[in-house]
């Protein structure tokens, strides 16, 4: 092409040649790579021909471009730039807000202008199901702070809501005469002091020792009374009504985590009587919320997870549960002993049962020892013989914190007898037996019927040999040891009494237990073989024939 002088010359072509290519027809259809949206890939799918008209437009210019990559050759687009700082921007916030939900998490507290409030109605009702989910819960591990400093009292162990049972090792500085094991029901209180164990509590062994336990009467001023009764208020069997609560009788104070858990902290005062306790006491009348109220932190589930108060003495108190340590508690002998699995009697089980009297009366008698907790605190140990033919019993027992006086103990056909005797080098203790014969001036007490828990377990042995057992009114509640033997302890009901036999192989006794008064265990060990005479006191012989009367007459003959 000529150029005219008045004309410059056209600028020179720049980017890539031209395609020498013809330019395809549009009805021409060219297959597309794969995931550009032409066809055949999905986009043309007969389920996507329904798709907005400018969606599809925008996705064919773009599929364009990337098919003829000379379209777009007129220099670096900016827009991958944009994309990558947008991409770094929304990754910064993404991290910054996934550190603030993680720090929202752990603290999880109120709001700095968040203040403390009135209950909500689910916040009420889940404070009033609070002890039924413990009780549900059957038992939760336990440690309780009482006090602070030189004074603070700590203890560790466990709660059983649903016999109910607590079991717990009783250290720190101030824990005083209370140092040592305890287990207790909400009646009956048994302590093994040790006053030179650790400070520092730790978990008690899983099976308690055997020996050293006493019955306790602890008076309610007492730390460890007020610990026990906190322990089993926390359980119930039906919820408190949550009106109270919704009327001003608790509020909302601010949320927490404790163990990963998020939890609402409440305050509220403690609940009254229940029907746990109480069938028949009625709600507690609201009260108005103060900041001397406990608190309680509780979870979403209506599970109880610390609780702070004040004992009745003033003590402060923190009760922390941890539900993930929770083993079956095996009770001392005085509380029932290791749990078993109560089932009905086979009928082997049956029929050694109903020929218990006939085997005790073909047995001259037995050698006792007995180990009585009666009424709050008496401890009484003793030990002495019975005899199943004769019907008769002999006994010394005495307290074990009570030295230098003992109790002679006598029951025979004629009633019950004791005595007060003091106890001499000569005689020794109550461990080795009353002294024999049985002394005739000691001052002894007669009476047709018994006085006490001891009484009762005594008549209880004799009658065994008398009074067949009803099979079907006992269950077996589990095999274990006495004196190295085995044995199946078998409990039934007889006369108002609650009475279990540890019945060895061949069908002998080697232990009666009897449920006392108390709501404690009192226990009698035999061992069968002979027994001293002088224990049996002699039957009345028959009378001796009359002399025949004098016929009349005959003494005037003579």
């Amino acid at each position: 092409m000529e150029t005219s002088p008045d004309r410059p010359p056209p600028p020179a072509p720049t980017g890539p040649p031209p395609d020498p290519r013809p330019t395809p027809h549009p009805s021409a259809r060219t297959p597309a790579p794969a995931g550009t949206g032409d066809w055949p890939g999905p986009a043309d799918h007969p389920d996507r021909r329904r798709r907005r008209p400018g969606r599809r437009r925008r996705r064919s210019a773009r599929h364009a471009l990337a098919a003829r990559p000379h379209l777009n050759a007129v220099g670096p687009s900016p827009e991958p730039a944009r994309r990558r700082i947008t991409l770094v921007a929304l990754g910064v916030v993404a991290a910054a807000s996934a550190a603030a939900l993680v720090a929202g998490l752990l603290s999880w507290g109120p709001a700095p202008g968040e203040a403390a409030r009135a209950l909500t109605q689910g916040e009420a009702e889940r404070l009033a199901a609070t002890r039924v989910t413990n009780y549900r819960d059957v038992r939760a591990g336990v440690r309780v702070t009482v006090g602070a400093g030189g004074t603070r009292t700590d203890l560790v162990g466990w709660v059983d809501w649903s016999r109910p049972l607590a079991y717990l090792d009783v250290g720190g500085p101030g824990a005083g005469a209370d140092r040592g094991l305890v287990q207790a029901t909400p009646s009956v209180v048994m302590v093994r002091p040790d006053p030179t164990a650790v400070p520092t509590p730790a978990p008690p062994p899983l099976v308690p020792p055997a020996d050293r336990w006493r019955l306790r009467d602890l008076p309610g001023d007492r730390t460890l009374a007020g610990v026990l009764d906190l322990l089993f208020g926390l359980s119930a069997n039906r919820a408190e009504p949550a009106d109270p609560l919704r009327r001003g009788a608790g509020r909302w104070v601010g949320r927490e985590t404790l163990a990963g858990e998020p939890v609402d902290v409440l305050q509220a005062p403690r609940p009254g009587p229940t029907a746990a306790a109480d069938p028949t006491a009625s709600p507690p009348a609201p009260a108005a919320a103060g900041d001397g109220d406990p608190r309680w932190w509780v979870d979403r589930d209506a599970r109880l997870h610390r609780w702070e108060g004040r004992l009745p003495g003033g003590q402060a108190v923190a009760v922390e549960l941890d539900r993930g340590m929770r083993p079956t508690i095996w009770p001392v002998d005085a509380l029932g002993g290791r749990p078993g699995l109560p089932r009905a009697l086979t009928d082997a089980e049956a029929d050694l049962l109903a020929g218990l009297p006939a085997r005790l009366r073909a047995e001259p008698g037995a050698a006792v020892t007995v180990a009585v907790p009666i009424g709050s605190a008496a401890n009484l140990r003793g030990s002495g013989w019975l005899s199943w033919s004769g019907g008769a019993a002999y006994l010394s027992v005495a307290e074990l914190d009570t030295l230098g006086r003992r109790t002679l103990l006598r029951r025979d056909r004629a009633g019950f007898a004791r005595a007060e005797v003091p106890v001499e080098p000569s005689t020794g203790s109550a461990g080795n037996g009353p002294p024999l014969p049985p002394p005739a001036g000691a001052g002894w007490r007669t009476g047709a019927r018994g006085l006490d828990d001891l009484d009762l377990l005594v008549d209880a042995a004799l009658r065994a040999a008398t009074t067949p057992a009803r099979p079907g009114a006992a269950v077996r509640l589990r095999a274990d040891r006495v004196a190295g033997r085995v044995v199946e302890v078998v409990e039934l009901r007889a006369q108002g009494l609650r009475l279990r036999y540890w019945l060895d192989r061949t069908g002998m006794p080697r232990r009666l237990e009897l449920r006392t008064r108390a709501g404690a265990w009192a226990q009698l060990d035999l061992t069968p073989g002979p027994v001293p005479e002088a224990i049996v006191p002699p039957r009345p012989g028959p009378p001796g024939p009359k002399a025949p009367a004098a016929r009349a007459g005959t003494a005037g003959r003579r």
